[in-house]
């Protein structure tokens, strides 16, 4: 009951994460799984087993609060939902190690982006009108969605990054939508498991139903709680803590890749972004509140919308 608890612990943690910065339950759930020693096929397949209920907790309470924009929903969520279930069955059969430290690379230059964008009131890549264009909106859906199941976690990392950087709306609107778009993709992950394992009946990765209802019983129970706080939190210092924590999560596997490994040098870096992350963080919310810059939920709503007022 204690391991079952723990797992529910976790759950709660990562969605919390996932809710408020609309990335982070599968990466951060898969690392702990990881950690307790399970294989990256179980690590992942329980993860999302798990996600789907979370997931829709967290979408249903994204929708009532207004967070979700239901055209950008259908276009990331739909190419999401392929790529998941190709993922998952590739995952299966391959290793996905050696394309790790190349996805780590990318994500990392997107928390950069991030950073500079919100932190330092620097944009890098310039915003489009109204909504991203639809083939721009299923191409990184499928692509999230491969990554994620093949990787045991990226939907949000690569989803929420990318449109915070393209588009000026507030952060609750593209994590609204992005969280609830992870159901449909988290169906699809978990299908494709299913499919491989019983194709395969020699596949010795199995899941662990207490994993799953731990994950499952943390996530759901904190899903409202984390779409309310999506909802309040400052515009700029959210985008700061999102960029962050891409950073967080992505500079340990540049730094080993380098050969940069050990204790003190990992938590030297952990020191260094936490602490980074926070002032940068609160000066943001500083000078945003200064500013008062109205953020209205329309300005994710529509081609002929402006986002780049």
């Amino acid at each position: 009951m204690g391991v079952f608890f723990s797992f529910a612990l976790a759950g709660a943690i990562a969605q919390f994460i996932d809710g408020t910065l609309g990335m982070g339950f599968g990466v951060t759930s898969s690392t702990v799984l990881i950690f307790l020693g399970a294989t990256p096929v179980a690590a992942s397949s329980s993860v999302y087993f798990a996600t789907i209920g979370t997931s829709l907790s967290s979408g249903i309470a994204h929708w009532r609060e207004g967070n979700v924009d239901k055209v950008v929903l259908t276009r990331l969520a739909i190419p999401g939902a392929i790529g998941a279930f190709a993922g998952a069955t590739v995952l299966t059969r391959i290793s996905t190690e050696s394309a790790r430290g190349y996805m780590s690379t990318l994500l990392f230059l997107l928390g950069i982006v991030l950073i500079i964008r919100f932190g330092f009131g620097m944009r890098i890549v310039k915003p489009v009108r109204g909504r991203p264009r639809g083939y721009i909106l299923s191409s990184l859906g499928g692509f999230a969605g491969f990554v994620t199941a093949s990787g045991g976690g990226g939907w949000g990392p690569i989803t929420t990054p990318t449109l915070l950087t393209l588009t000026k709306t507030h952060p609750r609107f593209v994590i609204g939508t992005v969280s609830a778009a992870e159901f449909l993709v988290a169906i699809a992950a978990s299908a494709g498991f299913i499919t491989a394992f019983v194709t395969n009946p020699n596949n010795n990765n199995k899941i662990d139903l207490v994993v799953v209802g731990g994950l499952l019983l943390g996530g759901v129970l904190m899903a409202p709680f984390a779409a309310k706080l999506s909802g309040r939190l400052p515009h700029a210092p959210l985008g700061v803590i999102v960029g962050g924590l891409v950073l967080l999560l992505n500079g340990r596997t540049i730094l080993a890749s380098l050969g940069l490994s050990g204790a003190l040098v990992e938590l030297s870096y952990l020191a260094f972004i936490l602490i980074f992350t926070a002032i940068l963080a609160y000066r943001a919310w500083q000078k945003e509140k200064v500013e008062h810059t109205p953020h209205r939920p329309e300005d994710f709503a529509g081609p002929e919308k402006d986002l780049t007022e």
